[in-house]
């Protein structure tokens, strides 16, 4: 089924559908201008990216990395060399955290602490990670003020960003993603708490559509309290595809089941995702290290908050 979308602006019409059903669609909130400066930014960053993926030096060998590795190999569809550039980022991070070992097995650590494919999908598909190092334009959807409104009405006036991406789902990945929840609830026992402990925005840089992998949703699942399996993707009762023109946005909280769609088409879809958390959740990314400060001198009180760069712990604007 596609989902019902907000063809203008409600914030009282988006409480209650993300209330009721666990996810809300608002269309065209992008300008045509800041979308097509947006899309172009990240298109280039994929570019770059793909040339030049991330390889540090590589750190000490674990006891535990031949578990580690399976464990990516099992959750993840990553090629043989993204899945050795993982592990020179895992002990990459181990050295410079004075090889610290993980405390509990892989199969249980939250998925902070592992650094997620950038190339998936057998490499065809992509993610970009610390996002407002890299773009101008991406950092007018952490502050955009409907949506930042919407989420403090369910995370508090004091929540943070806890990361923001970009993601392009390759042409003929045709498996999809499986269904699961958010950190950090995928890590905790059922039931699930009652209340979203993070909303996620997808800011469709592409129409979104049900060919080209758009979200789906199971709704009304954040309210079961419980968690999907992690398996293949399955059809969900309820299940949810959440389409729109470029320049709209998918909105869904924290324990509602999701998952990326098959992409039969033969052009990736691609989109921003922002994750806002409650204040007292750590962020996914580590905003502090990864953004300069000479960059932030510019930006908005509002912005170095959500990133975790005020001093003060005020909420502002």
């Amino acid at each position: 089924m596609i989902a019902e979308s907000l063809k203008t602006w409600n914030l009282q019409l988006a409480i209650e559908h993300l209330n009721e059903k666990g996810y809300v669609v608002v269309e065209n909130l992008l300008s045509k201008n800041h979308l097509a400066t947006l899309r172009n930014e990240v298109n280039d960053l994929f570019i770059q990216e793909r040339k030049n993926p991330f390889n540090p030096e590589d750190g000490p060998t674990h006891p535990n990395d031949s578990e580690t590795e399976a464990f990516i190999s099992g959750n993840y569809s990553v090629s043989k060399n993204e899945l050795h550039r993982i592990m020179r980022r895992i002990r990459h991070t181990r050295a410079i955290n004075k090889n610290t070992p993980w405390p509990v097995p892989p199969s249980q650590v939250m998925k902070l602490f592992f650094h997620l494919p950038l190339l998936f999908d057998h490499d065809q598909s992509q993610r970009i990670m610390n996002l407002p190092a890299k773009s101008n334009s991406a950092l007018d959807l952490i502050e955009e003020p409907h949506i930042l409104e919407l989420v403090r009405s369910f995370l508090g006036k004091d929540c943070v960003l806890s990361d923001i991406g970009a993601t392009s789902i390759g042409p003929h990945t045709e498996e999809g993603g499986a269904w699961h929840v958010d950190v950090p609830l995928g890590q905790l026992d059922e039931p699930l708490p009652d209340f979203p402990l993070t909303v996620q925005n997808a800011w469709m840089l592409d129409d979104f559509t049900e060919e080209n992998g758009a979200t789906r949703v199971v709704a009304g699942s954040h309210k079961s309290r419980k968690k999907p399996a992690w398996a293949p993707q399955q059809k969900e009762k309820n299940e949810v595809i959440l389409t729109g023109p470029a320049g709209s946005v998918a909105m869904w909280l924290s324990n509602t089941w999701h998952c990326s769609g098959p992409n039969v088409t033969d052009f990736p879809r691609r989109a921003v995702l922002c994750y806002y958390a409650r204040s007292w959740i750590k962020p996914f990314s580590d905003f502090q290290r990864g953004i300069s400060l000479e960059r932030t001198a510019s930006f908005s009180e509002t912005l170095k908050y959500l990133l975790g760069h005020s001093a003060t712990g005020l909420v502002r604007g």
